[in-house]
């Protein structure tokens, strides 16, 4: 996850050079709002329900039984894990979303402020971890989807829905967990299916 993060750390400092920062790492600063094109909600929902459905329907698919299958239960593992940390994590630290005000160290107040960590880059990233880290030596075009999660978090903050340190807290975070997922030899996710899905729905069409 190295790549992703280096991508996301240089598309700050650019940033950083035209405006004024701030936060607890002093990188946090409102970046100008575009909801347009590719950067719209919509676009970004697709992203992250798009993700979801593809995850859950690869996993249906392949079953359990080869690398590919195990991989696409991991995610599973590590998308759950990672939504319900981050969405725990933002109850816990309150943090005011840049579009409801300019103050990156506004925490702990409104019970409605639920900017830190990014739920949406976390997602993202937890899914793409598992399949970067199984693949990246056989098969290393796989760190494009390192894209997604960039994508996803420069998105949210032109959406000025987050911080720079909401979008790394969000990248850590899914990586963490996409790493422990993937280290997991045999996925919770799985094992509490009904046995027939670890075969999976291919099986039937062969």
């Amino acid at each position: 996850m190295k790549k992703i993060l280096f991508f996301c750390a240089l598309c700050f400092n650019v940033q950083m050079c035209l405006a004024d920062s701030a936060g607890f790492l002093g990188i946090d600063h409102k970046w100008s709002l575009d909801n347009s094109g590719i950067w719209s909600r919509d676009t970004q929902k697709a992203v992250e329900m798009g993700s979801a459905g593809l995850l859950v329907l690869g996993a249906l698919y392949e079953g359990g039984d080869s690398k590919l299958g195990k991989t696409y239960w991991q995610a599973i593992d590590s998308m759950v894990s990672a939504d319900v940390t981050a969405t725990l994590a933002k109850s816990v630290f309150k943090r005011q979303r840049p579009i409801d005000g300019n103050n990156p160290n506004a925490f702990f107040n409104n019970p409605n402020d639920k900017s830190f960590p990014s739920g949406e880059v976390t997602h993202i990233t937890a899914i793409v971890t598992p399949f970067i880290l199984n693949y990246k030596d056989e098969n290393p075009s796989i760190w494009g989807l390192a894209v997604l999660p960039a994508y996803v978090g420069m998105a949210r903050l032109k959406s000025q829905a987050h911080w720079q340190t909401d979008v790394l807290a969000g990248l850590a975070l899914g990586s963490g967990m996409g790493y422990l997922a993937s280290n997991r030899s045999n996925p919770w996710s799985l094992n509490v299916m009904p046995s027939g899905v670890s075969i999976g729905f291919k099986k039937n069409f062969n």
